[in-house]
């Protein structure tokens, strides 16, 4: 049975998309594939704002999570932990014997600038990893101000998380400062799982060279030499890639401040209406675009809500991990407009009995 998705990710994939998701395959070292790929590519760096280097990778965004620490750490780094899922990429950095220390605050709480700072400044570290904008309790980072604090320190490299924020933000990447950033296509930019975009500046480059052992599937030098050639490395995901190219003519078609624009909209009205019935988990100031979180104030059974949504062809998303029950998670990305997000917390005000 279908089921509109108003969840963290898979996001909504639409009619128009799922159309071009059915383009014939080509073979990925023919010539058709080297024109999708030079078309594609300068439209991400356009939508990233950056000069440096974009790549596409067939896996999901784990993948460019655990590529990036064996190609930028050569020993330490850093993680601000703010959620399940910068945690998931501190163990990733401990599974490959890296010596990570994490810089964590409470669920629903920000990482901080200053407490970076102070970081920094007790100890070296060859990197820094930030996850934008956690997904399991809907905080978006303050990424610019993280930034900030990293260029004082020369040496050590800023890695972002964008995984539910590029697409969804503007994220200028070159005037930020960052130096590898990444995200899954099933997100933000409305697609199916199963490629990653990830962008590198040329001090990651410069430090990649200097990495012996940077494993072989996500070589980000190997993702360099192919790219001179309008390919990728290994076999990629060929109908996504014609579905991420068809998304990027619509952003620019509407422009991206408008797009923008329209899941901010998006955002604001749901919190509007988490405010009125229960309560937002993070901290004001720092709630997400991607997703809304919501505390259960109520004592709601989330998985009867969810099962009862179902039976309308809607679904939303319970806490993840520790937050299960205690809170419930509403996205507004993909192919979502703000009329599928008031028939969703119309059918919930209906369900609920809320007025």
């Amino acid at each position: 049975m279908y089921k509109k998705l108003f969840i963290p990710g898979p996001t909504e994939v639409g009619p128009e998309m799922l159309k071009v998701l059915a383009t014939p395959q080509v073979g990925h070292r023919s010539g058709e594939f080297q024109e999708l790929y030079a078309r594609l590519i300068p439209k991400l760096k356009k939508l990233l704002k950056t000069s440096g280097h974009v790549y596409l990778a067939t896996s999901s965004a784990s993948g460019i999570m655990e590529g990036s620490i064996r190609n930028l750490v050569p020993e330490r780094c850093l993680h601000l932990t703010c959620g399940a899922f910068s945690e998931r990429w501190y163990e990733i950095a401990i599974a490959n014997g890296k010596q990570a220390d994490k810089l964590a605050v409470e669920w629903g709480k920000p990482n901080l600038p200053g407490a970076l700072d102070e970081a920094l400044a007790r100890k070296k570290y060859d990197a820094v990893a930030v996850v934008h904008n956690e997904t399991s309790t809907g905080v978006m980072n303050p990424l610019r101000e993280i930034a900030s604090v990293v260029k004082k320190y020369p040496g050590t490299l800023l890695l972002v998380d964008a995984v539910t924020s590029m697409a969804v933000v503007d994220i200028p990447v070159d005037e930020i400062g960052i130096d590898l950033i990444f995200a899954g296509t099933q997100k933000g930019f409305g697609l199916p799982s199963g490629t990653t975009v990830f962008a590198a500046s040329e001090r990651a480059s410069e430090r990649a060279r200097s990495v012996p052992a940077r494993g072989y599937y996500f070589d980000i030098l190997d993702f360099e030499k192919y790219h001179q050639r309008n390919q990728t490395p290994t076999t990629p995901c060929i109908p996504i890639l014609y579905g991420l190219d068809h998304r990027l003519d619509q952003i620019f078609g509407e422009e991206p401040e408008r797009w923008f624009a329209r899941r901010l909209e998006m955002a604001t009205s749901c919190r509007k209406w988490a405010k009125k019935h229960f309560a937002l988990l993070p901290e004001p100031g720092y709630e997400s675009v991607s997703l809304t979180a919501i505390r259960n104030t109520r004592k709601i059974s989330v998985a009867d809500l969810n099962k009862k949504l179902g039976e309308r062809s809607m679904t939303l998303s319970n806490g993840y991990g520790k937050l299960k029950e205690e809170t419930f998670r509403i996205g507004h990305m993909g192919d979502l407009d703000l009329k599928d997000l008031d028939l969703l917390l119309n059918t919930i005000d209906e369900i609920l009995g809320l007025k």
